[in-house]
């Protein structure tokens, strides 16, 4: 596939990792992409993509079109190119772009979140949509879809760091010693939802604190619990020693009590 002259989805994600001498390399014709044709995990991603949306129809009882549709638009200086894989005609009239991927068992959406986060970004701001939805087979055994919505601001942040790529590509400079910046995604809504950073609210963090220091007391306590109300036999109404006594109520309940309780 011809990959010169644009930027596309995936090279938006080997942006933002920092593969930028590569991609570098590829867009000025130095090297030529990499065959895919042999590559396993792609090749069954394009064999199971019509199978994986199939199953999105059925989980979601809707009928996809605009298979394969593509989008090209110059955003500031950058030729964007997006193919996406289906696309879904909500009740209130509203279109989404549906992507269809497959990854490994091992794998979580989090993980495909974190990976796809600035292609399918890229692919709503070119479609002009407001939302994404990620339909993903983990292995053979698990299927999970998300909805994941558009944000402006990751959008433009990431487009940023993109256009200075792009730069290099149109100076033919190579680029060397460059430091992507991270762009945190926790503000972009997953299924109407966001993640926070609490790293600053010291009411969290103590909690946090307090949390971790006693978890394994907390498990051992609970063990210790479920031991001794297993040694109370059915027909006994109260055992007890020095340090505690375990009582039966009317119920058949057990309550542990401690002596210095009493």
């Amino acid at each position: 596939m011809e990959r010169k002259g644009f930027i596309g989805g995936s090279d938006c994600t080997r942006i933002m990792k920092g593969e930028w001498l590569e991609l570098w390399q590829i867009k000025t014709g130095r090297s030529e992409p990499e065959d895919l044709s042999r590559v396993l995990p792609v090749q069954l991603g394009i064999y199971t993509e019509p199978f994986n949306l199939q199953w999105f129809e059925t989980e979601y009882d809707c009928v996809l079109d605009g298979n394969q549709t593509v989008f090209e638009r110059q955003i500031g200086i950058v030729p964007a190119k997006g193919t996406v894989d289906a696309l879904k005609h909500n009740d209130d009239g509203s279109i989404s772009i549906v992507e269809a991927k497959h990854t490994n068992s091992m794998n979580n959406m989090d993980g495909i979140l974190d990976w796809y986060m600035p292609q399918i970004q890229l692919y709503m701001h070119l479609a002009e949509v407001d939302g994404c939805y990620l339909s993903v087979i983990f292995g053979n055994s698990k299927w999970e879809s998300t909805y994941v919505s558009y944000n402006a601001e990751y959008f433009h942040s990431m487009w940023a760091v993109v256009s200075d790529f792009w730069g290099y590509v149109l100076r033919d400079e190579e680029p060397v010693g460059v430091d992507t910046p991270s762009i945190s995604i926790d503000k972009i809504a997953v299924d109407n939802m966001v993640k926070r950073d609490a790293s600053k609210d010291n009411a969290f963090v103590n909690a946090a604190h307090t949390y971790v220091e006693y978890e394994s007391a907390a498990k051992t306590f609970e063990g210790a619990k479920k031991d001794l109300r297993a040694m109370v036999d059915a027909n006994e109404r109260e055992v007890y020693c020095d340090q505690l006594t375990i009582k039966r109520d009317k119920r058949g309940a057990l309550r542990i009590t401690t002596r210095k309780d009493k």
